[in-house]
């Protein structure tokens, strides 16, 4: 295993806090910290700037842009706190929020948020931003660093390996160990190749992210 900080490489990594798909990559990013000498340096995008400012709402079921609203709330949330106490709280901060958003299925629940500032030591007082656009400036800056590389049609999560954005990788499962150091020794290659632009497969709609 990885135990040392010395010369690890900076990992910018985008995340909305309420998409499960970016929860299992940056869960994975977690495993690649331990066989490679990476750091996850989190970051924030917003789903609900992407798809009702950027993409104007074009093309979302009624369901998904009721998702989209509540979107915001998280997203300001982790925006006031890195605000209060800096970037670096953003990655306690996104696993105490996704572990119950996601891993117990409580995204729907209101206390998640006070819940996950409690359990990193921030006041809940900041869970009040959820329905401010007071830091919304600020998402917006740390979106736009991803998506005016990598473009308005993708999604999260981004990722920067060596200088070039990439969007995904999007799995369903995470992988553990040396396996999750293959799958980023795999990015790093595709990152390194001048001209790279994509590559991809259709997602059957009926498979959903797993995060056992």
């Amino acid at each position: 295993m990885i135990k040392q900080q010395v010369d690890r490489e900076q990992v910018p990594f985008w995340f909305d806090p309420l998409c499960p798909w970016a929860w299992v990559t940056s869960r994975w990013l977690l495993e690649v910290e331990q066989v490679r000498p990476v750091h996850a340096d989190w970051r924030l995008m917003s789903l609900a700037h992407l798809n009702l400012v950027q993409r104007k709402g074009e093309g979302l079921s009624e369901e998904y842009r009721g998702l989209m609203e509540k979107a915001w709330g998280p997203v300001r949330v982790c925006a006031a706190a890195a605000e209060h106490a800096s970037r670096s709280v953003l990655g306690q901060l996104y696993t105490a929020i996704g572990t119950r958003c996601h891993n117990q299925r409580r995204r729907d629940d209101p206390t998640v948020i006070t819940e996950a500032l409690a359990e990193v030591g921030l006041p809940d007082a900041l869970a009040a931003a959820g329905s401010s656009e007071e830091f919304d400036q600020l998402i917006r800056d740390s979106h736009d660093e991803a998506f005016n590389e990598v473009g308005l049609d993708v999604g999260t999560p981004v990722l920067r390996i060596g200088g070039t954005a990439l969007f995904g990788p999007v799995i369903r499962q995470a992988p553990r160990g040396e396996a999750a150091g293959r799958l980023w020794d795999g990015l790093v290659l595709v990152a390194g190749t001048e001209g790279f632009f994509e590559l991809k497969r259709s997602r059957d709609r009926s498979v959903k992210p797993c995060f056992d």
